[in-house]
């Protein structure tokens, strides 16, 4: 009974990190399956997740007072339609971030760090199994046809996001634990990487390369007791993020000689948002308010571009995440992410098991991503679902590892009871 109870609970966050990386969405499998077994599957993922963070509250409170900063950027997010000018909007969308919150919070109380890569790696393969499917089957919806022709976008909606989960993919798949599979290990890694460059997304060509190397780096230099190592990584970091802009638009960059020399319209978007988010600087504009239908500011940012276009975000997730709670909200962010950054750091560097690389791999990749996308707090996704599950896993002692299995019997049976 113990196992088949495990093992249910590890589908269930199979299936709940697929509906977070965006398998259900619009212009997926949301068009192919009807709408009532989509919302069905959201409002399940949602309530069973709330329901076993209640089972296992103890542990639950445990795991999530490791990261107090967390909570209160939290509890800041879901009374943001407080000061928010579509109250309305932003309160009914306050339900994704309960969705993902509850949904972390038991994937880091139930689940160690080990099963954590292994269960996201499968999560990915299913994935790129259904991209494939999608892409060769169904073309019309797995690739796109009008922009992008050719492109692939499997069963995530848009070249850009099927090369965003490949990256996750290949690093889960490079830094699965050395019991697992080589075959398994090396092919769902090689498959990884075939979709990123059947989908042609270049960001995730270069955020790919990048981090490899730098993980790379990570796993080859360990400078134990040497406080210099942090500066160094951090360094590391922000140079990464630098190096996406410069190698995904170097062409724009040192000629724009028939391209577009604003990364694609991000500059003058960027500055517009900028300026917007100077007059509400402390608390923003309450969550999603700004991008919200019919907002005065999305649509002044689409004519900053000069498109006539309304953009559903700024792509950047560093400044929409300011937007919606401002810069109070965003510095509970930033000492959060360098917190479990540092413990990354020092529970990498502690360690040669290459699953231990993962948080740290992880945060890498969030903070590179956002420089151009939006993949923080918009809409429910994987990304802030990761980002809770890491910060949780990374404060969590030793000792309450080694305890893990002691725990999940003792949970277990709180269950059959």
């Amino acid at each position: 009974m113990s196992k088949s109870l495990r093992f249910a609970e590890k589908i269930f966050i199979i299936l709940g990190l697929s509906f977070f990386s965006g398998i259900f969405g619009v212009e997926s499998m949301g068009d192919v399956l009807p709408k009532a077994i989509v919302t069905l599957i959201r409002f399940f993922v949602w309530g069973m997740s709330s329901i076993l963070v209640c089972i296992f509250w103890k542990s639950a409170i445990i795991t999530a007072t490791r990261d107090k900063l967390l909570c209160i950027l939290t509890a800041l997010v879901l009374v943001s339609f407080i000061w928010s000018e579509f109250p309305s909007f932003t309160l009914f969308d306050t339900r994704d971030v309960l969705m993902m919150t509850s949904f972390g919070l038991y994937f880091a109380t139930r689940f160690n760090l080990k099963e954590q890569v292994q269960l996201v790696a499968c999560t990915l393969l299913i994935g790129s199994i259904l991209s494939t499917i999608f892409a060769l089957a169904f073309p019309a919806l797995g690739i796109h046809i009008s922009d992008h022709p050719g492109a692939w976008k499997g069963v995530y909606g848009h070249k850009n996001s099927l090369g965003s989960m490949m990256v996750l993919s290949s690093l889960t798949f490079f830094l699965l634990p050395k019991e697992s599979s080589i075959l398994y290990k090396w092919c769902g890694f090689i498959f990884s990487l075939i979709l990123m460059i059947l989908s042609t997304s270049k960001t995730s060509l270069v955020l790919s390369i990048l981090l490899l190397l730098i993980i790379m780096f990570y796993k080859n230099f360990h400078w134990k007791g040497k406080i210099s190592v942090i500066f160094i990584d951090i360094g590391i970091l922000i140079l990464g993020c630098v190096a996406v802009l410069v190698f995904t638009y170097w062409v724009e960059l040192i000629t724009g000689l028939g391209k577009d020399p604003t990364l694609t319209g991000r500059t003058p978007l960027w500055g517009a948002t900028l300026a917007r988010l100077m007059e509400r600087p402390l608390l923003g504009y309450g969550r999603g308010a700004f991008w919200a239908p019919k907002s005065q500011y999305a649509i002044e940012a689409g004519q900053a571009i000069g498109s006539g276009w309304v953009p559903p975000h700024g792509h950047n997730g560093f400044l929409d995440l300011a937007l919606d709670v401002g810069l109070i909200g965003f510095s509970l962010f930033l000492m959060s992410y360098f917190t479990s950054f540092a413990r990354a750091l020092k529970r990498s560097y502690a360690t040669k098991n290459l699953e231990e690389l993962w948080p740290l791999a992880y945060l890498t990749f969030l903070a590179m991503n956002n420089v151009t996308e939006s993949c923080l707090l918009y809409q429910a996704n994987v990304y802030w679902v990761l980002f809770i599950t890491v910060c949780l896993t990374t404060n969590q002692k030793r000792k309450f590892k080694k305890n893990s299995n002691l725990r999940n019997k003792s949970d277990l049976h709180l269950i059959q009871s």
